[in-house]
C-alpha cells in the first residue's frame, strides 16, 4: 500500500473500550501515544474525552502537524461523516469529522478502525508488498478491512469488510445489531465478556481461545474463498490475547474450508504492529484522502 505523508499528522483511533490517539512521522513510526476509555455517558462527554486526548498529544508532541486520520468503529454513513459505532451507543449519527475539524482547526479524515488496520499493515506492517489480504480487529467488536488488486475497497458507503457480520454458527448470543449466528456475536470481546465476565484474556480458558480462533478462521475462510486472496492480518485484544492458542485454531479451520485453488495456503498471522496498528492507520487515513482516493 503506497502511503505518504507529507509532515506529522495526529492519529486517532475509536473503539468500543478505549480511544487512542498519537502523533505519527513520515516512516509510519509513533512519536508520542496516549489513550482515555470511551465508556463516556453521553455523546458530547465522549467527543470532549476525543478532543482532550487530541489536544493532549498535539501539546506532547510540541510541533504542527500537517493533518489528523481517525478510525472508528462502525459502521457509518456518508462515507464516514455521521458515525454510529454498533459498540458506542452514545453516538448515532454522530458528524465527528465536522466537529473534530473545527475543535481541532485541522483537515480531518474518518474511516473504519479496521480500515485503517489494512493501510498500516500495507504499509509498515505484515502486508507490505501485497496486493490482496485482508486485515482484521478482533477486540470489543470484530472488523475488517480488504485490499484487492492493491485498493481498499470501500462500498457504497464506506462500510465494507465488515467480517464480524458473516455468518458463523446457528444460534448462540445475538451480536448489538440484534442478528444470531454472526461472528460479532460470538467471538468478539462484548460476547465474550458476557461468558466469562471481566477474564483478561490471557486468563481466558484454553478451549474458549480454541472456540474463537475457530470461528475466525471460519469467517476468514469464507473471505479467501469468496475474493481470492491468500493472507489475513489480525490485531486486536482478544486475537493479539490469545495468542497462539487462536491462530493455531484459525488456521486449522480455514485448512478445512479453503480448498479452491485460489485459496489453499490461505494464512493468518498477528498484526506485528500491535497496540500502535490502530493509530498508525488512522495516520494513513489522512495521507489517502489527500490522494483523493483508496489507492
Amino acid at each position: 500500500m503506497d502511503i505518504a505523508l507529507d509532515g506529522p499528522v495526529l492519529g486517532i483511533d475509536i473503539g468500543g473500550t478505549k480511544v487512542a490517539a498519537g502523533v505519527i512521522d513520515l516512516a509510519g513510526k509513533v512519536l508520542c501515544r496516549g489513550q482515555v476509555a470511551s465508556d463516556a455517558p453521553d455523546a458530547e462527554a465522549l467527543f470532549g474525552r476525543v478532543v482532550k486526548l487530541a489536544r493532549d498529544m498535539l501539546a506532547q508532541h510540541g510541533r504542527p502537524v500537517v493533518g489528523c486520520g481517525v478510525g472508528s468503529g462502525g459502521p457509518s454513513r456518508q462515507n464516514h461523516r455521521l458515525l454510529s459505532p454498533l459498540n458506542i451507543a452514545v453516538w448515532r449519527d454522530f458528524p465527528l469529522q465536522d466537529r473534530l475539524s473545527e475543535a481541532l482547526q485541522l483537515e480531518v479524515a474518518v474511516n473504519n478502525d479496521a480500515k485503517a488496520l489494512a493501510l498500516a499493515e500495507g504499509w509498515v506492517g505484515a502486508a507490505v508488498g501485497e496486493d490482496n489480504y485482508l486485515a482484521m480487529v478482533v477486540s470489543t467488536g470484530i472488523g475488517g478491512g480488504i485490499v484487492l488488486n492493491g485498493r481498499l475497497l470501500d462500498g457504497a458507503d464506506g462500510n465494507a469488510g465488515h467480517i464480524g457480520h458473516v455468518f458463523v454458527t446457528e444460534g448462540g448470543r445475538a451480536d448489538a445489531a440484534g442478528a444470531v449466528g454472526l461472528l460479532e456475536g460470538q467471538a468478539s470481546g462484548s460476547a465474550l465478556a458476557d461468558l466469562l465476565g471481566d477474564v483478561a484474556p490471557a486468563d481466558a480458558p484454553g478451549e474458549v481461545r480454541q472456540r474463537v480462533g475457530t470461528l475466525v478462521g471460519r469467517g476468514v475462510g469464507s473471505v479467501a474463498n469468496l475474493l481470492d486472496l491468500r493472507l489475513a492480518v489480525v490485531g486486536g485484544s482478544v486475537a493479539l490475547g490469545y495468542g497462539d492458542d487462536f491462530f493455531t485454531a484459525a488456521q486449522t479451520e480455514i485448512n478445512r474450508i479453503c480448498r479452491l485453488l485460489h485459496s489453499r495456503g490461505t494464512r493468518i498471522i498477528p498484526s506485528p504492529l500491535g497496540p500502535n496498528g490502530g493509530i498508525i492507520g488512522a495516520a494513513a487515513v489522512s495521507a489517502l484522502s489527500k490522494l483523493g482516493g483508496s489507492r
